[in-house]
């Protein structure tokens, strides 16, 4: 089943990464099915959190769509190559975001194997932000996407994933955000060998 629009126009950013891991994230781009388990999310607020690219309230071109109702697509280009993909939270104007870091791919491998350039399924194949949307074809073109649509969504397998098997920490690669770069918003899956390698 599709998660609703109203899973993510929920006030807690911080529940909504958690509850992310163990849903499945889907694409459909040229027609090709690929996906798989989430097993690795980030949280980002637009108040309190000097990481949120909104936490200024600056609304810019890059940052507009964080502006609307949650549950689109906010994909944007780091290093000039990778594509990160986040899905805004939070009701119209409370501009916060779930960043997607780590998935463990079930559909559509031999596809996302043609897309990442590899001979065989490895570790990172999708265990990282900037990996994950290759393998799955997303790009900055998916800007604004609405998950909950035939492109791009996320599906709940009723999987309840316990507090025991999950791990927080701090996020990665956010100094930058001075004490806000402690909280532990990074969500992963125990053991899952599909989550990124950052420490």
């Amino acid at each position: 089943m599709k998660l609703p629009t109203a899973f993510y126009q929920r006030p807690d950013v911080v529940r909504i990464a958690r509850e992310l891991v163990g849903k499945y994230l889907f694409t459909r781009i040229d027609g090709v099915l690929t996906g798989g388990r989430i097993v690795e999310t980030e949280a980002y607020a637009h108040i309190g959190d000097q990481a949120c690219h909104s936490h200024l309230g600056r609304f810019t071109n890059r940052t507009k769509v964080m502006y609307e109702a949650g549950g689109i697509a906010y994909c944007y280009l780091i290093y000039g190559r990778y594509t990160l993909f986040n899905i805004i939270t939070n009701e119209a104007g409370k501009a916060d975001a779930v960043l997607i870091r780590g998935l463990e791919p079930t559909e559509g491998v031999a596809e996302m194997l043609l897309r990442r350039g590899l001979p065989a399924p490895a570790r990172n194949l999708t265990a990282g932000p900037g990996l994950l949307t290759q393998a799955l074809g997303i790009t900055t073109k998916h800007y604004g996407t609405d998950v909950s649509g035939d492109l791009i969504w996320i599906e709940d397998h009723a999987e309840r994933m316990p507090d025991e098997r999950l791990v927080a920490s701090p996020r990665v690669g956010i100094d930058y955000a001075g004490l806000d770069a402690a909280l532990p918003w990074r969500f992963r899956l125990k053991g899952s060998p599909w989550v990124s390698p950052a420490k």
